[in-house]
């Protein structure tokens, strides 16, 4: 767990919510939340008062999974229309944070064909065009958005000229409360204080902690927060974030409320009354927390976490369910109504919810409109259920999408290994579950890390480390049949057969191509390893942590409902000593004890994040057995040492088409797993005692 509570005083500034109609709104942005467009919490009341100002909110978040970014960005591009149309002059567009992750569609940008749209092309730049041209008001910092470092956040937001061409850079101000640029090389100028509370269409390209946009004689305040666990998961340089964790690897939500309340009091102090929070927190938890502990907050958009908040009357894509009401009702720390709204990540859904404003700047909830509020699904069946069609896309995002597309596609040629099952890697499984895609990448690593150390004997890695799955997703005809999970469907255009794995399949899955890291473990520190991937495992959650492990050559088993650092049961490995099952599996732990000696080593291939302290695993410091398989400065997809060709060798050498892979995933059934054994509902433990 990454949080905990403790009192605080909450400062009320009396000129919040106190008679200042006319005077503002502001909109605080800390993570990724969305939102949903059919029946929501509410149902408007005749009776209800009647709103004095109405703002249209309309939110995306998290393109970063993988998903159809190409045909779901030209999408959403009409729907964004159709819904400013409707509310011309009180409208406005955020984002709540990872609007890029490196991976096939990000790389695609540097190819010299995007020359004509991006002036300077270069890798994500893409993706940032695909917003300017969405018309994006501002957004969040996302912890995918550092994934490449400060430098090339510099690359992407900022202006550049390179002889007769140039890069616009981004349209848009980048937000955050709690992330301190000052010591930060590559963004220190862009982050001037100066800044703050500016108009965001001042900002274009710039940083500030909050940002002011009028939108019909009212002024919006715009202020944003991200998860302080980002010194664990990307890399921020000099850049710093509030509040710093403790030894643990926690920090305490007070504290983060604290870091925001600042920001959020400076906008109410200039009168404006009508505040939106964007927080890209990872969990949700953590934002639902937020909207009871701030003052002055109307509507927070979380992010990072891709829960799916939709009401009864939203279009719910196939395959994806439904993880909570849109929107969620929370009442503030000065006793106002506050709303919380998410939405799934790749552009899949556009968030919309139109805000009815009292004359004191609350929100009045009976006035919500379910009818109008929801999560608005960005395929074709979406599309159609309000009139649009493919000529209603905007054409300056079809031009970047449609590059981006050819360029990818030539990658949908190269053919590396077959499968005739479809390969999970959607979150919802990876980081509660084993998952035969998660099962097949660790496999893969071990593979590699024994062609390098024939003494190999076991592999880990998170399941944050899966992008995306490696199949398709088939709705029947007529809509009304269960969705099936397919193999990669075949694609005549580039010579790819059903059950192909192409590189393009590998880049999106494995996005952020993590280098390999040899060290050595004791029985002791396997198990605590083993213990930190499931210390914050909660099965009711919908989805879990991207520390989860997914794992080759050992199998484990724990109870998530014992205390965190006593959960595993047992761990078996499978070849102790790499060099062929001899005597059999090896039992290290059982009945909660080690067989044998605690100071047993295993030799352990895992990622180089990890062994880094990424997700807070509890790796040595120094290990002086340490080898790395990669080249740091020689990353690309034919690199070795890196998951991405690892993976690929792997496909190479264990299958063909007339012998695919076939390892099915279990699905939501976790009761037949054997590599990752939850001991659930009074299931016996089947591993070796």
């Amino acid at each position: 767990m990454f949080f905990s509570s403790k009192s605080i005083e909450v400062v009320v500034y009396q000129a919040a919510k106190k008679g200042l109609v006319g005077l503002g709104v502001v909109a605080v942005l800390a993570g990724c939340l969305g939102g949903g467009n059919g029946g929501s919490a509410v149902n408007p009341s005749d009776s209800a008062p009647t709103a004095a100002f109405e703002l249209q909110v309309l939110h995306i978040a998290d393109m970063d999974s993988g998903g159809n970014l190409v045909e779901n960005s030209q999408n959403i591009s009409a729907i964004l229309a159709k819904f400013r149309a409707e509310k011309p002059d009180n409208t406005v567009f955020l984002s709540s944070g990872d609007n890029y992750i490196p991976g096939s569609f990000f790389n695609a940008s540097a190819d010299p064909t995007l020359q004509e749209e991006l002036g300077v092309p270069s890798a994500g730049r893409g993706d940032i065009e695909i917003l300017n041209q969405l018309g994006l008001d501002a957004s969040a910092f996302g912890n995918h958005d550092f994934d490449q470092g400060t430098a090339k956040v510099l690359n992407l937001i900022a202006p550049q000229t390179v002889g007769a061409n140039t890069w616009r850079g981004a349209q848009f101000p980048y937000l955050s409360a709690n992330i301190d640029f000052s010591g930060d090389a590559n963004l220190a100028s862009l982050a001037d204080p100066a800044n703050d509370g500016q108009e965001a269409s001042s900002l274009a390209g710039k940083i500030a902690k909050f940002a002011v946009i009028t939108v019909n004689g009212e002024e919006i305040g715009v202020v944003s927060a991200a998860t302080p666990t980002l010194p664990t998961i990307t890399t921020l340089n000099g850049a710093t974030v509030s509040p710093a964790l403790d030894g643990s690897g926690n920090f305490s939500i007070d504290d983060l409320a604290a870091e925001i309340q600042p920001s959020v009091n400076e906008l109410l102090n200039r009168g404006i009354d009508k505040i939106i929070l964007l927080g890209h927190m990872q969990q949700i938890t953590v934002e639902e927390q937020l909207a009871t502990r701030l003052t002055g907050v109307d509507l927070i958009i979380a992010g990072g976490s891709n829960t799916r908040l939709f009401d009864s009357n939203d279009l719910i894509r196939a395959g994806d369910t439904n993880q909570g009401e849109y929107p969620k009702q929370f009442t503030s720390a000065s006793g106002e109504p506050v709303l919380l709204v998410n939405v799934d990540a790749d552009y899949k859904y556009l968030g919309r919810i139109v805000l009815p404003f009292n004359e004191d700047g609350e929100v009045i909830v009976e006035r919500l409109d379910p009818a109008v509020n929801g999560a608005y699904s960005t395929d074709a069946a979406g599309l159609a259920a309000l009139g649009l069609d493919a000529n209603d896309v905007k054409p300056e995002v079809a031009a970047v999408a449609q590059d981006i597309l050819a360029v990818n596609q030539a990658l949908e040629g190269v053919i590396l290994g077959s499968t005739s099952v479809y390969l999970e890697g959607d979150r919802a499984f990876t980081r509660k579950q084993e998952s035969n895609l998660g099962n097949l990448t660790a496999d893969a690593n071990l593979a590699a890390g024994q062609a390098r150390d024939e003494l190999t004997a076991v592999s880990l890695k998170n399941a944050g480390g899966i992008r995306g799955s490696i199949g398709t997703i088939l709705v029947p005809p007529g809509g009304t049949g269960a969705a099936q999970k397919l193999p990669p469907q075949a694609d005549e255009s580039v010579g790819k057969q059903e059950g192909d794995i192409s590189r393009g399949d590998i880049e999106r899955a494995l996005a952020f191509n993590n280098g390999l890291t040899l060290v050595n473990v004791t029985a002791q520190q396997l198990k605590d390893l083993l213990e930190h991937g499931v210390s914050d495992y909660d099965l009711a959650a919908p989805q879990g942590e991207g520390k989860f492990p997914q794992i080759g050559g050992m199998r484990f088993s724990f109870d998530p409902t014992a205390a965190p650092g006593s959960r595993v049961r047992t761990i078996v490995v499978n070849d102790p000593d790499g060099l062929g099952p001899l005597t059999g599996p090896q039992t290290v732990y059982s009945g909660g004890q080690f067989i044998g000696s605690v100071n047993q080593v295993f030799r352990m291939v895992t990622l180089g994040f990890l062994v880094g302290g990424g997700d807070n695993y509890p790796f040595p410091m120094t290990n002086t057995d340490r080898v790395d398989l990669n080249n740091p400065g020689d990353a690309g997809f034919a690199a070795e040492g890196f998951e991405q060709q690892a993976l690929a060798d792997f496909l190479e050498a264990t299958t063909t088409r007339d012998m695919p892979f076939s390892q099915a995933d279990s699905g939501a059934d976790i009761t037949v797993d054997e590599r990752i054994v939850i001991l659930t509902n009074g299931r016996v433990d089947p591993l070796p005692q």
